[in-house]
């Protein structure tokens, strides 16, 4: 076993053995044996679908909860591609016993194949999420988040910049962000971020390219949208590219029909956020801002495995953006990694800059001082690592 501190040294399967959902009591398996039975009835309620695809949601409710992997059907367009991430050697083995990354992702391939998500009939294309994800923009905290923004253009620009950083990294809680230094919130923000890398990453954004790899859509994406109209407002990046999914995923991962939706509500909110939303809207048809929707979007595999197109375009960016806790996941393999194995080790083979903007709600961690996780264990044991109450800012040059 190599040194867990040593930012030099290669990982082994001795340092840090993938992560499994075999371990009752687990994260990862409440994942698969209650969250996942759960979604399929709330995506069933969600919807008035009929004897066939009710049929399929139960079959998969069943295999998920006590049975075992099996292969998509000959007619899948992509089932070529889930062999090559690995497919035939973990078809007929119990979900649990699979790596968890692998296990997840391929439990919400199977949900849309049970919802007859890629057809053909007529329920082709219909985003079994859509709901859980509209209802979020259409809400009075919605409205208060936004509103903050008249507030916070009348400060210094430094000090908009690391507000918004603040909103992009907590999503849903981005008030947090929007009123930085307004009293008690600031502070307790502070105080939640177990690594803060803020200032370096402000130093990359140098007028160039940015890539954003977005996590959740609806109050967690706006901000993000937010963030990348100021920077390319202000020229501290001349270029956006926002990754989303090719489809839907993890219920709520962002798509490109979300990111029209999230688009939208800006628009047509009052004062700066309309003002912003219509910047956006601008700069997506003149080409500063794009969105790519790769395949490997959707691998159940670390983006160290990602494939050449990708790999060369991150190359190319002053900076990447890794948004949530699924990406930080694949950006540093989802692995249990001593908490204090450098960050910057474990994701030496990202091909360009990269940052990590995720707040806290699966077991991987690293990056971390070992006073710091010392304090938070020792404050609530290791609840932490999942709850989302903490978050990270983490930047590798």
């Amino acid at each position: 076993m190599s040194d867990p501190t040593d930012a030099t040294a290669p990982l082994t399967p001795a340092d840090a053995p993938v992560i499994l959902g075999d371990v009752p009591g687990s994260f990862p398996w409440s994942v698969l044996t209650e969250r996942h039975p759960a979604l399929i009835r709330k995506v069933r309620d969600a919807f008035p679908y009929g004897p066939e695809r009710q049929r399929a949601l139960d079959a998969l409710l069943k295999s998920s909860a006590g049975g075992v992997v099996e292969p998509l059907g000959p007619e899948a367009r992509d089932r070529q591609r889930w062999e090559e991430w690995g497919g035939p050697e973990y078809y007929g083995r119990p979900w649990l016993d699979l790596p968890f990354l692998w296990s997840e992702s391929y439990f919400y391939r199977r949900l849309l194949d049970a919802v007859g998500y890629f057809g053909p009939g007529p329920w082709q294309g219909v985003d079994p999420f859509r709901p859980f994800k509209l209802a979020e923009l259409d809400t009075p905290e919605a409205d208060a988040e936004l509103a903050a923004l008249d507030e916070l253009a009348g400060r210094p620009a430094a000090e908009q910049e690391e507000a918004l950083l603040l909103g992009s990294l907590w999503g849903n809680r981005a008030d947090l962000g929007f009123r930085l230094g307004a009293g008690d919130d600031g502070a307790a923000t502070d105080s939640q971020l177990v690594v803060n890398d803020g200032e370096m990453l402000r130093s990359l954004f140098a007028g160039g390219t940015l890539c954003v790899v977005a996590d959740n859509s609806g109050r967690e994406l706006v901000p993000d949208l937010l963030l990348i109209d100021h920077l390319l407002r202000g020229r501290r990046v001349e270029r956006a590219v926002l990754h989303v999914k090719p489809y839907p995923y993890f219920v709520s991962d962002a798509t490109t029909a979300d990111v029209l939706d999230a688009l939208r509500r800006l628009k047509a909110a009052p004062g700066k956020a309309g003002a912003s939303g219509h910047r956006l809207w601008s700069a997506m048809t003149d080409g500063r801002l794009t969105v790519r929707a790769h395949p490997f979007s959707c691998a159940p595999l670390p983006w160290a495995d990602m494939p050449g197109d990708l790999r060369r375009e991150f190359a190319e960016a002053d900076v990447t953006l890794m948004k949530g806790d699924l990406n930080y996941r694949r950006l540093v393999g989802d692995r249990h990694y001593p908490a204090t194995t450098p960050f910057a080790r474990t994701t030496a083979c990202f091909p360009g800059p990269v940052a990590a903007l995720r707040t806290l709600k699966s077991d991987v961690v690293v990056g971390l001082d070992p006073r710091t996780e010392a304090a938070l264990d020792a404050a609530g044991g290791s609840s932490w690592r999942t709850g989302g109450t903490h978050a990270l800012i983490q930047v590798r040059r």
